[in-house]
């Protein structure tokens, strides 16, 4: 007869399990970008190349070599790097947690209990004599085991899953917003340095002015005036120093803090030295589902959450429990203990069919989906703001290239009215310094312009390298 129930049981678990599997829950669907959204993603830019520049290593991508061994002690060193390397760990543990789900769970539980009875307790005659006190000694073993029917394990293995996949994702984030600050730091501490070395030169050719100007003065071609004029213009770059050699000094330890190092001097090549030389691919907009490692994560986000819709779903239907369980061996002594007439087995299974539960269900179920479609919601804001990315960052390469072939034009022509103004005062009365002047101040100007012009330019093509995703491969 119990073999009989148990055999029933054990029909009925599996015609449950093959008629409710994927009918309570839903399967998820790869998400993939409608025809609109590859056309319209990418502002003004149209391509079907699926060739793009994230598909090219950082070191590869980065031909200084200062640089490429910052951004590899960043990698190595970085503390928020290390933070995000550690979550992923944590996801894992909890991911291998939900794998074992599926199987029993198993306690060892020994006891000793002793009782002793009172005889007063007892409606027997006063002339039997029985044991009040007893000892009883237990080696055993307790389980509960919750069998899937409606896929809510599953379901919530696959949310697991889809979070251990968002922190994989969230590392890749962090690693290639990592490179690109470490980048975008390095060539403004050059372009600081560019600007100082100009600023020095500045200062050196108003030196000679001021001299020029005195023996002007001598000769009488000039005032007094011309020559405190000149002065305070010597002055006005000299001030400019400090604070140009103040924010380098920042710099330097921002790059140190990024890459997890004592506050130090960072050895650095030049300016002038510095080749970004690539070959502008975008690709298509689908490819930031593969390549931009935040689009990843939100993804995946928005899969845990579906999953755990599907986890809410099937709270609504009956569980098949092994509640209780327990087997072992059992005696009054320790004689009798490994005695097989010593074994003792308690079995309890059954289903749970929720029926009334306050409203805890439904309301977990309708949150449940709430949180889904916030996290479909952020997942197309990732999306979106992704290609707000990409085309900023191409419109500001196209207008940094733009705007030096302009400077150069402008500083060329500023350099010779520079020299013209001087010859005019020099040996004509045509001109007076305040002209010189003028066309001094502007000239510096153009030519600090024209270093922040190139630093834009490469500033445009490492955010065009990480708003398309490369950096972390």
């Amino acid at each position: 007869m119990k073999l009989k129930l148990v055999k029933y049981f054990a029909l009925f678990s599996i015609v449950i399990t093959l008629t409710s599997c994927g009918v309570v829950t839903k399967n998820y669907q790869e998400i993939e970008l409608t025809e609109q959204q590859n056309e319209t993603l990418y502002r003004d830019v149209e391509t079907q190349d699926t060739n793009t520049i994230a598909d090219i290593k950082w070191d590869e991508f980065f031909t200084d070599d200062k640089l490429k061994e910052l951004i590899q002690k960043g990698l190595d060193n970085n503390y928020d790097l290390q933070n995000a390397i550690l979550q992923i760990s944590s996801a894992e543990n909890i991911l291998k947690q939900h794998k074992l789900a599926y199987l029993p769970s198993l306690d060892f539980t020994p006891s000793a209990t002793y009782n002793k009875t009172s005889q007063n307790s007892l409606n027997l005659p006063s002339n039997v004599n029985i044991n009040l006190e007893t000892t009883t000694i237990s080696l055993g073993f307790s389980t509960n085991w919750e069998i899937e029917i409606w896929g809510k394990l599953t379901a919530a293995k696959r949310s697991a899953q889809a979070s251990w996949l968002q922190s994989v994702a969230a590392q890749n984030a962090v690693r290639t917003a990592l490179i690109s600050t470490i980048a975008e730091t390095y060539y403004a501490l050059l372009a600081l340095d560019k600007q100082l070395e100009i600023t020095q030169q500045t200062i050196a050719i108003r030196e000679q002015t001021v001299e020029t100007l005195r023996a002007l003065m001598e000769a009488g071609s000039v005032t007094g005036a011309d020559v405190v004029q000149a002065e305070s213009n010597l002055y006005e770059a000299q001030v400019s120093v400090p604070d140009l050699e103040k924010t380098i000094r920042e710099l330097e330890n921002a790059l140190c803090v990024l890459t997890a190092q004592p506050l130090q001097k960072i050895e650095r090549n030049t300016f002038d030295e510095q080749v970004l030389e690539v070959e502008v691919e975008t690709g298509i907009p689908a490819l930031l589902l593969s390549r931009r490692p935040d689009v990843q994560a939100a993804e995946q986000n928005f899969r845990s959450a579906f999953e755990l819709t599907n986890v809410a779903k099937a709270s609504f239907y009956p569980s098949l429990r092994l509640s209780t369980g327990a087997g072992g061996i059992s005696a009054l002594t320790t004689r009798t203990l490994f005695d097989p007439t010593s074994v003792f087995v308690n079995l309890v299974g059954g289903l749970t069919q929720p029926i009334f539960q306050r409203g805890q269900l439904r309301t977990n179920h309708r949150n449940a989906k709430i949180n889904q479609q916030q996290a479909w919601n952020n997942f197309e804001k990732t999306l979106l703001i992704a290609g707000q990315e990409v085309t900023n960052a191409l419109y500001a390469l196209e207008s940094s290239i733009e705007k030096q072939e302009i400077r150069a034009k402008q500083i060329d022509a500023l350099e010779q009215a520079v020299d013209y103004r001087m010859d005019l005062l020099q040996y004509s009365s045509y001109t007076t310094y305040t002209d010189v002047l003028l066309a001094e101040q502007s000239l510096i100007g153009a030519q600090l312009a024209g270093v922040q012009d190139k630093l834009q330019e490469f500033n445009a093509l490492i955010e065009l390298y990480r708003s398309l995703g490369g950096g972390w491969q």
